[in-house]
């Protein structure tokens, strides 16, 4: 098929949207489909619409239905539009949702979380992350736990929370917080350049290369996720494909990748909940084992092949019910 996918992240960003787009595109043309990935949609033809965001894609997926009434439309929830744009427009943000022929949720509790009458429409996927490839020995600091905190820098990632943890800290810890990330704004910017210099448990290295981010996993002992809002973090998928332990924030978005079993969950927004699990996991090796053992079996959970898969799924689906066919297939 001929697919556009709409993305309000533009070409050069990181964000979370702009790589899953990417990351689309090139898992869908190795089944032989034709992307065009755009931020501006005008109505151009295509055999199927794919929409990240609700919200953000809202004026998109009003043109390609006053255009194409018959097509397939798949629309992608994200984090901000389950968890806040739902309730700040809602009118707009269940309009695109009502348009779609297929919801797309990223974690397995999206649908606690959406009207009961989308629910037939929702199709849940798992995003991906390659395996790391072994390299080189990545360069260790021997007295250091080094934790770190990967994603952009704003008020949903709640970005600095592992660093106020860190200050709670006995003198005797060897733990430093590594973030990295595009801040939001300058706010973040300098927010997060003051905590660098005025704790000495952090350290803010900017945005980061693939190949960087890697390495900082690779050096890293424990990952920190400390969210208020996720719509399926695409860190999670990496950590866990990297065997990197995590501790996560206890919010829907985590809990629908790592699982309500899950040990390493803190309170939201609570430094001393997450500085007392940060202790833990550096003096506590049987609770650090306990974490890299649950993100290891769940790493089969977030391979490409599965995601092709459950796309792929989601197209024929969308198609389906485009056509007016009877779509109560098996979720694979």
């Amino acid at each position: 098929m001929h697919i556009i996918l709409v993305t309000p992240a533009g070409p050069d960003s990181k964000a979370g949207n702009r790589a899953t787009a990417v990351r689309w595109q090139s898992l869908l043309e190795q089944n032989g489909h034709r992307i065009e990935v755009v931020t501006d949609y005008r109505g151009e033809p295509c055999d199927l619409l794919i929409a990240l965001h609700a919200w953000r894609s809202a004026d998109a997926l009003q043109t390609f239905r006053q255009h194409w009434l018959d097509k397939p439309l798949i629309v992608v929830l994200t984090g901000t539009d389950i968890y806040r744009y739902q309730k700040e427009f809602p009118e707009i943000t269940r309009h695109s949702m009502a348009v779609a022929d297929v919801l797309v949720g990223l974690h397995d509790k999206v649908s606690e979380d959406i009207p009961a009458s989308f629910h037939h429409k929702l199709v849940t996927l798992r995003q991906s992350a390659e395996k790391p490839s072994p390299g080189g020995c990545p360069t260790v600091e021997p007295e250091h736990f080094d934790v770190c905190v990967i994603g952009h820098l704003r008020d949903e990632k709640d970005s600095l929370r592992a660093a106020l943890a860190a200050r709670l800290l006995p003198d005797e810890s060897g733990i430093v917080v590594s973030c990295a990330g595009k801040p939001h704004n300058d706010e973040w910017h300098n927010k997060a350049l003051n905590e660098s210099r005025d704790n000495p448990r952090f350290r803010y290295l900017g945005e980061l290369d693939k190949p960087a981010l890697h390495n900082l996993m690779a050096v890293s002992k424990l990952m920190v996720i400390s969210s208020v809002m996720e719509g399926g973090a695409n860190v999670v998928s990496e950590a866990c494909r990297a065997g990197l332990p995590v501790l996560a924030s206890d919010i829907p978005g985590n809990r629908g990748l790592l699982g309500d079993d899950y040990p390493g969950y803190f309170p939201v927004v609570d430094e001393r909940a997450l500085a007392e699990s940060l202790r833990r996991a550096e003096t506590d090796s049987r609770f650090l084992a306990g974490l890299k053992a649950e993100v290891e079996a769940l790493a089969e959970t977030f391979t490409p092949e599965r995601e092709l898969e459950k796309l792929e799924f989601a197209l024929a689906r969308a198609v389906a019910r485009a056509g007016n066919q009877d779509a109560a297939a098996e979720v694979p």
